[in-house]
């Protein structure tokens, strides 16, 4: 059996004050309509549900038992509709975002900054992993953005670039240098690198490769910034992100080594499943980045 929720608001409406007149002016239609919806439902039910006088309607045993439960799935609704309303103005919800940690501190602070000040009331919640991790935080739910390290390529995913980076060498700011390095030249120096299983490293050890060089670091780690700090205290080279290194390179604090054949920039990108519309939150946050 299948009612119609309007026969249901109705109801409510009648129940509250007592009058199918009274009803019929709050709903805005006749009091016959409210008429024929209450006998309809009755008779959909098979019950009685008003007792009916002069002076007006009463409920009857079963009207009082229906009564509680079509009030709080009204209440419900309108619930339902409010926090939807809220969701739409962006005054409800979360964003949730998946990323690095240097790419958190390095590009997505000062948007995160203003995505909150902009919409205080959703709540930013962060994953932070490596890249590969950060594809699965997306499709199994856990995020609805990754921002990861590029190329990517992946059927379920939609990857956005939004930043471009390049990859450069930097050595401590009193270290001896030359003029220009060949990338042989530059493998035989003593290198710190980001741990084997990050996206960068991987980039990097990949364009050695096509010259043939396989690169063999005395020291690996597992965040950006401490690339930066063991290079300036002179314990190797560095391979680091110039856009996220631009601060300690302009205080002097390291210096880069220039390559005869520079690395090829590469990006830093957005990723979201392919076939699942954005939520209003996320789609702010991207719009905010574009601009």
């Amino acid at each position: 059996m299948k009612t119609k929720l309007d026969y249901y608001r109705v109801f409510y409406e009648t129940a509250k004050y007592g009058s199918f007149s009274t009803a019929a002016e709050k709903l805005y239609i006749s009091q016959s309509a409210i008429s024929q919806c209450i006998h309809q439902l009755e008779e959909d039910l098979g019950t009685k549900l008003f007792h009916r006088s002069r002076r007006g309607v009463t409920l009857t045993q079963e009207g009082k038992m229906l009564f509680p439960k079509v009030e709080s799935a009204l209440l419900s609704i309108s619930q339902g509709e409010t926090l939807l309303a809220q969701f739409q103005h962006l005054h409800a919800g979360s964003l949730k975002i998946a990323a690095g940690d240097t790419v958190t501190a390095h590009y997505l602070l000062p948007y995160l900054e203003e995505f909150h000040t902009k919409y205080p009331d959703i709540r930013i919640e962060m994953a932070n992993s490596y890249s590969s991790n950060l594809l699965s935080y997306v499709k199994e739910g856990k995020s609805e953005l990754a921002f990861v390290n590029l190329p990517l390529w992946d059927e379920e995913l939609t990857v956005t670039p939004c930043l471009t980076i390049h990859d450069i060498f930097v050595a401590g700011a009193s270290a001896n240098i030359k003029a220009s390095y060949t990338r042989e030249e530059l493998s035989e120096e003593p290198l710190i690198l980001l741990e084997q299983n990050s996206t960068s490293r991987r980039y990097v050890e990949e364009e050695f490769k096509k010259n043939r060089i396989t690169l063999s670091p005395i020291i690996e780690l597992a965040v950006h910034d401490l690339l930066i700090q063991f290079a300036s205290i002179h314990l190797g080279i560095s391979c680091v992100v110039e856009e996220f290194s631009k601060e300690s390179i302009e205080k002097g604090i390291i210096k880069p080594l220039y390559l005869t054949n520079p690395l090829p920039p590469r990006s830093i990108g957005c990723a979201y499943l392919k076939h699942n519309p954005l939520s209003l939150a996320a789609q702010a946050f991207l719009d905010i980045i574009k601009a």
